[in-house]
């Protein structure tokens, strides 16, 4: 099972950086990367954040919660939303009243939002 220190010096390895160079980017000791590389030490958000960051990868990538560089990806859908948008024409009507009848994003701004309540067309 993989560790933070493990993912950090993945990470490192796949750019071929030095644990010197990557210190001089973070402004930190050679020695401080060494010690977080072998999980001597914990590394403090700030270096965690740049980790993140520079390698555009998920804080759940870094703290082994997904071996999935970009995290869990969460689809969050409100309690009970599908069972309220069931009358079809209902929410049609409350669509079309959000918006204002013949502008460009109109159409696909309604068929989007029916899309997202599971009408098939969108």
């Amino acid at each position: 099972m993989d560790t933070v220190g493990d993912r950090l010096r993945a990470l490192r390895n796949s750019v071929h950086f030095s644990q010197k160079a990557i210190a001089g980017l973070l402004g930190v000791t050679q020695s401080a990367i060494n010690r977080y590389e072998s999980n001597e030490s914990e590394p403090v958000f700030r270096i965690i954040l740049w980790y993140a960051d520079y390698f555009d990868v998920s804080m759940d990538y870094l703290f082994c919660r997904t071996d999935k560089p970009q995290g869990k990806l969460y689809h969050y859908e409100p309690s009970g939303m599908r069972e309220k948008m069931k009358d079809k024409r209902e929410w049609e009507q409350f669509i079309e009243a959000c918006f204002e009848p013949g502008t460009p994003m109109n159409e696909k701004l309604k068929q989007t939002i029916l899309g997202m309540a599971g009408d098939e067309k969108a």
